[in-house]
């Protein structure tokens, strides 16, 4: 489930992303996953411990993507950004406490127009204590009509000497190195790019090889790691057809509880007309939500 933010869901028609979230999980049925999409800092600050709730459901990837950007706020400000770092943290912290083994995909900009060397390493630090699974690393680039970009910019090599020196810190941490030997559930989705392998992804969205046979696409295995890199896992399938669950390492007692399985429920609520209703007119809303804040962002948004 995503769109341009998917945390500022229902803002404009007073609901909020976790009140679509309570009644998305009640209807997913056995066998499928519901990963989220990219969120701001600022739209889920007020709904933590829901969306703590929500990404502790069995069927619900412990998975998302909050982009930081820079660690100054000096810089964040020069954006435009709506949050701090500070702020940026504490969904992280929460989140990481509430939801073991939650896996925190973020951004960073390297050479903002304003960025200086001492605002540069703030990033660099956020970078090294998190140890983010997922970074995702760009260099600033000017897109016209915005402010920033009649800023003058920072010379090209230092530009790219900065992204050299986030990619050589985020490159030299393995987060899945302790994880050989763990047991897993995966739900097998596609083809790896080697062409050798399906990709099945485990509770958190880590990526997990899994061998290439037929049967095991779409289906939900237990699995026993036997290799890690920067970004994968490889593994030995100990059985099919396993329900998704949370390791016991990862167990969580203050997630949400749901007693009926979710098949079960959606059997007896999507035949509802006032539902299906209620549901298409969730979906309408939500497209026009994409769509205005599309263009709000494209004539405001400063970077």
């Amino acid at each position: 489930m995503t769109s341009e933010d998917t945390g500022a869901y229902g803002r404009d028609i007073g609901v909020t992303l976790p009140d679509l979230l309570y009644e998305f999980v009640k209807v997913i049925p056995e066998g499928c996953m519901l990963r989220l999409g990219m969120t701001n800092p600022p739209y889920i600050m007020d709904h933590l411990e829901d969306m703590g709730r929500i990404l502790s459901h069995p069927r619900v990837y412990g998975f998302l993507h909050v982009p930081v950007q820079a660690a100054s706020d000096s810089v964040l400000e020069d954006m435009k950004r709506e949050y701090t770092c500070a702020e940026f943290c504490t969904v992280v912290d929460y989140l990481r406490s509430n939801v073991p083994g939650i896996t925190i995909a973020t951004d960073i900009i390297c050479g903002f127009p304003t960025e200086t060397e001492e605002d540069f390493e703030e990033t660099l630090s956020l970078i090294s204590r998190y140890e983010f699974p997922s970074l995702f690393i760009n260099q600033f680039f000017p897109r016209p009509g915005t402010p920033a970009a009649r800023m003058k910019r920072i010379p090209a090599d230092q530009v790219k000497q900065r992204t050299k020196r986030a990619n050589d810190i985020f490159r030299n941490q393995f987060p899945y190195k302790d994880k050989v030997g763990s047991i897993q559930t995966v739900l097998v989705t596609e083809l790896a790019t080697d062409g050798e392998h399906y990709v099945g992804h485990n509770k958190f969205y880590e990526q997990v090889l899994v061998p290439k046979e037929e049967r095991y696409m779409g289906a939900t295995l237990t699995v026993r790691i036997t290799e890690t890199g920067k970004h994968f896992m490889r593994c030995e399938v100990l059985e099919e057809g396993s329900s998704m669950v949370v390791p016991s390492s990862y167990s969580n007692p203050n997630k949400i509880v749901f007693s009926e399985d979710a098949r079960t429920l959606a059997q007896k609520i999507l035949p509802s007309p006032n539902l299906n209703r209620k549901l298409i007119a969730v979906f309408i809303g939500g497209l026009i939500l994409q769509l205005c804040y599309i263009v709000v962002r494209s004539r405001w948004y400063k970077t």
